[in-house]
């Protein structure tokens, strides 16, 4: 296996002098733009979400949605049990008929806990069904440390998701279905005059002027098992980069809303997105065995793109490897190696390398000359004596 290690013009501080001590019991913090992941606190771990559960139920609807088995149009009955439900509510009754999408407002703003209800049963029959309907999403969706008891969050003790499972469903809803995601970003939503201010959108970001970066969802959610807790995700206003990140475990609303902006202040200010390699830059060049030329180069297709902490001091290193020398014919965009760029204390990052050019295969000249070479080098070998 060959290796060759390269020099990389961008350099980057150790993890452990950028380390973010939150007080959030479990986090997890993670970079949409460049798929890395920022912060990793207990984020494996099955707890209890309460209403950032919800996200679950939203994703339910939104697919519903995108493959016509309702519109927004779409109404549903409310039953005394969707009626009776307590904690946060949107304050349907029995005799409405509300919407679709005055249902994904009630659920997203007013954290309704019957609007939940109304929509498990509208789309699954009973609520026990539409747990269970949960459960298989969730495991076809590979969020493997999550269990829906409910549709609602509302304390169970089957009733659990890892914070991991949270930021996975919250960059799916973002990224699959990105015209419903924008109700994320609303705050006010008054049903039939029914709704208290108090009962409108909890977010504590939505409503933060932080200067280069701005919120636009998710979910909060409280109970007292639970804690306090936010799933929440913004953009830098300075490169567009979105940050999702998930909270659980504090100790109350005020500690909520300062771990969430400082948790999105380390994630923009503490890092910056470099492109390290060009899209098909030439990074390294490839022996080749019996070709039309004795090397190849090697290119990174979609170039390698990493976030960098803001104030650099040590050397990002890349190192190519490949399995050779590789034989002709060579053609061009062939796999033949891999690209590993390091940055200190984070994990490697990997992509693979292609061939720059086509390569024929060598004619009789080239073949015999190989042949020549090689028995050289044997008798070369042979000839050496024994140490």
């Amino acid at each position: 296996m060959k290796r060759l290690m390269l020099a990389l013009l961008v350099t980057a501080l150790p993890t452990a002098s950028l380390a973010f001590e939150t007080r959030a019991q479990a986090a997890w913090v993670y970079d949409v733009t460049t798929g890395t992941v920022l912060l990793d606190k207990n984020a494996q771990a099955p707890l209890p979400p309460a209403s950032m559960s919800k996200l679950m139920t939203l994703n339910m609807l939104f697919e519903a949605l995108h493959d016509g088995r309702v519109t927004m149009d779409t109404t549903f009955p409310v039953s005394e049990k969707a009626w009776r439900m307590g904690g946060s509510k949107m304050f349907v009754e029995p005799a409405d008929r509300p919407s679709v999408e005055e249902l994904i407002h009630g659920i997203i703003i007013n954290s309704g806990n019957d609007a939940c209800v109304v929509v498990a049963e509208g789309l699954g029959g009973t609520e026990e069904n539409f747990a269970r309907m949960m459960n298989e999403r969730a495991a076809a969706l590979g969020l493997s440390a999550s269990h829906f008891a409910n549709a609602s969050g509302w304390p169970h003790p089957e009733h659990r998701m890892s914070m991991h499972d949270l930021g996975v469903l919250a960059v799916r809803l973002i990224t699959e279905f990105p015209e419903l995601y924008q109700n994320f970003a609303l705050t006010n939503f008054n049903y039939k005059d029914r709704v208290p201010s108090n009962a409108n959108n909890r977010n504590p970001l939505l409503a933060l002027e932080a200067g280069d970066w701005h919120a636009d969802g998710l979910k909060t959610g409280h109970t007292q098992e639970a804690g306090y807790g936010l799933t929440g995700s913004a953009v830098s206003s300075i490169d567009n980069r979105r940050v999702v990140f998930v909270l659980s475990g504090l100790q109350s609303e005020a500690d909520r809303a300062a771990e969430s902006e400082a948790v999105v202040n380390y994630a923009f200010r503490q890092f910056t997105q470099k492109n390290v390699v060009r899209a098909n830059q030439r990074v390294g060049t490839a022996d080749v065995w019996m070709g039309g030329a004795e090397q190849v180069g090697l290119v990174a297709p979609d170039g390698v793109s990493l976030l960098v902490p803001a104030q650099a001091q040590n050397d990002i290193t890349a190192e190519v490897v490949y399995t050779g020398p590789i034989e002709a014919p060579v053609t061009k965009g062939q796999e033949l190696g891999q690209l590993i760029v390091r940055v200190p204390g984070m994990e490697d990052h990997t992509v693979p390398l292609v061939a720059e050019s086509d390569v024929a295969q060598g004619g009789f000249g080239t073949r015999l000359s190989t042949a020549a070479r090689v028995l050289a080098d044997r008798f070369l070998a042979a000839d050496q004596p024994a140490s």
